[in-house]
């Protein structure tokens, strides 16, 4: 019965953490080139990358979130994410990986939150843990909303 509860899901591991996704929210992953620079962005937008005829914009978690200023290197993966916010533009977006995502099964006895909401930072909607493997779900509507508006300041600018 508690089988039906279960979601498949991924761990992506960023500089600095993991972030914990439903397994159908990631289109697929690629190997990372450097992105096309971006004027006028925050330094957590890294550019846009080429994927399947889109120039999809790439974020660093890690930079975002305040957890570290990591950059792509040789080695790095990247996450193409698909977006929830119904924005024609942005069907899709890219955040920068170290190594391949990994495929979870969440079940609610795994799952554990643990953290007080005013210690998150932006970007994220929970700390959990997974198994006792820390994780952050992040707050993808927001970390979308952000992308947006710094493509717009970066486009106007």
């Amino acid at each position: 019965m508690n089988a039906q509860r279960d979601i498949r899901g991924v761990l992506i591991s960023v500089t600095g953490g993991r972030l914990l996704l439903p397994n159908a929210s990631v289109a697929e992953v690629i190997t990372f080139s450097e992105p096309e620079v971006l004027a006028n962005a925050p330094e957590w937008l890294l550019g846009r990358v080429r994927w399947r005829g889109w120039r999809l914009p790439l974020l660093s978690f890690s930079r975002l979130t305040g957890w570290s200023e990591e950059g792509g290197q040789m080695g790095a993966k990247v996450a193409v994410l698909k977006a929830l916010g119904g924005n024609a533009k942005l069907p899709f977006f890219a955040v920068l990986s170290q190594g391949f995502p990994r495929l979870v099964t969440v079940s609610a006895q795994a799952l554990k939150q643990s953290h007080e909401i005013k210690d998150l930072p932006l970007g994220v909607h929970a700390r959990v843990t997974l198994n006792d493997d820390p994780a952050v779900v992040p707050d993808l509507l927001s970390v979308e909303l952000l992308i947006q508006k710094a493509l717009d300041q970066a486009q106007a600018a």
